[in-house]
């Protein structure tokens, strides 16, 4: 019988069984594809943001008030600093990027890869990939956990961290959640999330390629509510709008997409209203069309909002499309109506969205293992003796920049020291 086994050697898995057998343990990792940290290979285009600059408040406040609370005392165990740290002991150095980013000072994924299989393997892990995992159990005081192709394993203790769905060719299919159902333990519906947004619109495929590093973007229901807003980089895509300002917003679509599913109908539109100039105000706007408009040889709109706001023409020509205003209008030809409706069009250019590009495009899986299953201070499944579970499995996302590898890392280290003190 082994003492500790680990299901999943992704980020949190890696982490979790180092820091286990760091801390004494014997530890078994089993990994279902034939390599570890597959997923952490293709993190940040082959980059791996894997923290944030930001201090363990602020980084856990971006989970949203619920996870804010679950992941505080996670992220005061291991902040942000601390996995920075550690990388540079296990000799990944690391570079500040801009949106708090972290990245190696290689640009290379693999290099935080390997540097989590050598910490592994450091600490005597035994790692077993090609080991794909049937379903976990209970049997009197030990656990159960069968894997294809071989005989049933046995340990005390159980780590699950096997992923989530997002990135299904990395492996991470679902399984997990599957097994904690049959453990009767309650389940958040999951869906995609960070993933690029689908827009029903034509014109949209026109502005292919077209990226705003400065912009607020605010996403509406189908009711008019706001449902979130990220002042991130967005960019136009023949299929709708990506970058991390759309994909930040991208969970309450593809809850919605999911409904439409299951109810069999067409799923309401959402919109993604972007503020393409945050630096002026609404009045500042006006004042300047007014004072262009009173020049002498007034310009026309389309090459004055082009060249003064640094915009590209092709959306200058969609926002007075919006505004309803002649793309060969001049300046002075605004009334106060129109001006009006060019200012809106500018400060909330609506981008029609009705679907996801789904699990395969995915970064992160919402929903999960509800949170109320666990205690925030061990990761330990309340009920289950010797049980822990954590990283993208449980019903918990950040947004994009390092946050939910900082997740990963976090919970990994709660569940290994709560292992090590019984």
């Amino acid at each position: 019988m082994h003492e500790l086994i680990v299901i999943g050697a992704g980020a949190a898995g890696l982490w979790a069984a180092a820091r286990a057998a760091e801390l004494g343990h014997r530890v078994l990792l089993l990994e279902k594809t034939a390599r570890a940290g597959t997923k952490v290979l293709a993190s940040g285009g082959t980059r791996c943001n894997l923290t944030t600059t930001l201090g363990p408040e602020d980084a856990a406040r971006l989970f949203g008030p619920r996870g804010e609370r679950f992941l505080r005392g996670a992220f005061r165990a291991l902040p942000p600093l601390a996995v920075r740290e550690r990388f540079h002991d296990l000799g990944v150095a690391t570079v500040e990027a801009p949106l708090e980013k972290v990245f190696p000072a290689s640009d290379r994924a693999r290099d935080v890869r390997d540097a989590l299989v050598r910490w592994c393997a450091s600490t005597g892990v035994e790692l077993r990939v090609d080991a794909a995992v049937r379903g976990i159990a209970r049997d009197g005081g030990r656990w159960r956990i069968a894997v294809e192709d071989g005989d049933a394993l046995e340990c005390e203790r159980l780590f699950c961290c096997p992923g989530g769905k997002s990135y299904p060719r990395s492996g991470t299919v679902g399984d997990g959640y599957r097994w904690l159902a049959e453990l009767g333990l309650p389940l958040v519906e999951q869906v995609p999330a960070l993933v690029p947004l689908v827009s029903p619109a034509p014109w949209v495929r026109e502005l292919t390629g077209i990226a705003l590093q400065e912009t607020r973007a605010t996403l509406r229901g189908p009711d008019g509510r706001g449902l979130g807003e990220r002042a991130r980089p967005v960019v136009f895509t023949h299929q709708g709008i990506s970058g991390p300002g759309a994909m930040d917003l991208s969970e309450p679509v593809a809850r919605e997409e999911a409904a439409a599913r299951s109810e069999e109908r067409a799923p309401r539109p959402h919109v993604l209203a972007l503020d393409l100039v945050p630096a002026l105000d609404r009045e500042t706007l006006r004042e300047a069309l007014l004072a262009a408009a009173g020049r002498p040889g007034a310009p026309l709109l389309s090459g004055h909002l082009a060249s003064g706001l640094e915009l590209p023409r092709k959306l200058v020509e969609r926002v007075l499309a919006q505004a309803g205003v002649d793309a060969a209008a001049r300046v002075n030809a605004l009334d106060r109506k129109r001006r009006h409706a060019l200012v809106e069009s500018l400060k909330s250019f609506a981008v029609p969205v009705n679907g996801t590009l789904g699990f395969e495009r995915a970064e992160v899986t919402a929903g999960g293992l509800a949170l109320g299953a666990l205690d925030p201070r061990t990761l330990r499944v309340n009920g289950f003796e010797h049980l822990w579970v954590f990283g993208e499995v449980l019903d918990l996302q950040g947004p994009i920049g390092g946050l939910n590898f900082q997740s990963a890392f976090a919970t990994a280290e709660l569940a290994a020291r709560s292992a090590a003190s019984g």
